[in-house]
């Protein structure tokens, strides 16, 4: 990774939060395979690091991300695309499904505009918050192509079928209300406070909740999209319960409630949430038989 593609994404991590900022305004943001990798391997330090424990990503300037770096052609015969290229993978899904398999909450910071994988990446994000001069755009079949990133999956399941149809077969552009109105955020602030509002938010979902506790429950939230019956849930839930409530964590939220005090948890889901894994298994990638 060159210099120029090292310095295109910038990470801080301050009070428990990591903030990875897209940083390339010249270029409006736009993203290729290596800062995708770069991304995925910024979260897999994040969940192996119990310090951390909420992601907040974000841009600089007047875009948060406006989607693929095309200036160089296909990205997928690049030679930064090694990864695509050796699996086949369209390298937004990539992205996205790295984001989905988290065990930090993350929250997106949207600054600006959001195009093509800049919007679909924000979709496995679990809380999306926005500027009031912030723009989306499933630009997909105005570039010839179809939408990427899982955001078939995704889309429909946050702002419903047919909203989904209307924003992906149009390929508009959508404003910030627009995109509030339709669900896809939960708030609009004015430029200046979208960051401060994305690490309040952040610092309400982890503050005085147990590590493994969030973890669990993002994976199981998520998840349960998938799951064809209540049943399922019912019986991921009563796993997860069953085994949760032995764990010191859960004695501890008790005695803090009862003593009306602060909890003090100790869990670390960088090791603890692997006794679960069993519960959400994630299917192969298969190109030769897709569906």
């Amino acid at each position: 990774m060159t210099k120029a593609q090292q310095e295109s994404i910038s990470t801080t991590t301050d009070s428990g939060i990591l903030t990875i900022r897209f940083d390339q305004p010249d270029k409006k943001n736009t993203i290729g395979p290596p800062m995708i990798k770069r991304i995925c391997a910024e979260l897999d330090k994040a969940d192996a690091d119990d310090e951390v424990r909420a992601v907040v990503f974000t841009g600089t300037g007047d875009s948060f991300c406006s989607g693929a770096d095309l200036s160089s052609g296909s990205l997928v015969n690049s030679s930064d695309a090694d990864v695509v290229r050796e699996t086949r993978r369209d390298f937004g899904g990539i992205l996205t499904l790295r984001i989905y398999s988290c065990t930090k909450p993350i929250i997106g910071a949207i600054n600006g505009v959001a195009a093509g994988l800049g919007a679909t990446m924000l979709l496995p994000m679990d809380v999306r918050i926005a500027s009031d001069r912030a723009r989306f755009g499933f630009v997909f079949s105005r570039r010839g192509i179809v939408p990427e990133a899982c955001s078939t999956w995704f889309l429909p399941r946050i702002v419903g079928i047919s909203r989904a149809m209307q924003w992906t077969l149009s390929g508009r552009i959508l404003s910030a209300t627009e995109a509030l109105e339709g669900g896809l955020l939960t708030s609009v602030h004015p430029t200046d406070q979208v960051l401060d509002e994305a690490y309040r938010i952040a610092v309400e979902l982890t503050s005085q909740s147990s590590p493994l506790s969030v973890s669990a429950t993002r994976r199981q939230m998520w998840n349960g999209l998938t799951q064809s019956h209540p049943m399922d849930a019912h019986r991921v839930e009563t796993a997860l319960v069953r085994s949760l409530a032995r764990k010191p964590d859960s004695r501890e939220g008790i005695s803090a409630f009862l003593e009306r005090r602060p909890a003090l948890f100790e869990s670390r889901p960088s090791e603890d949430l692997a006794e679960f894994s069993h519960l959400w298994p994630e299917p192969p990638f298969d190109l030769d038989h897709p569906g």
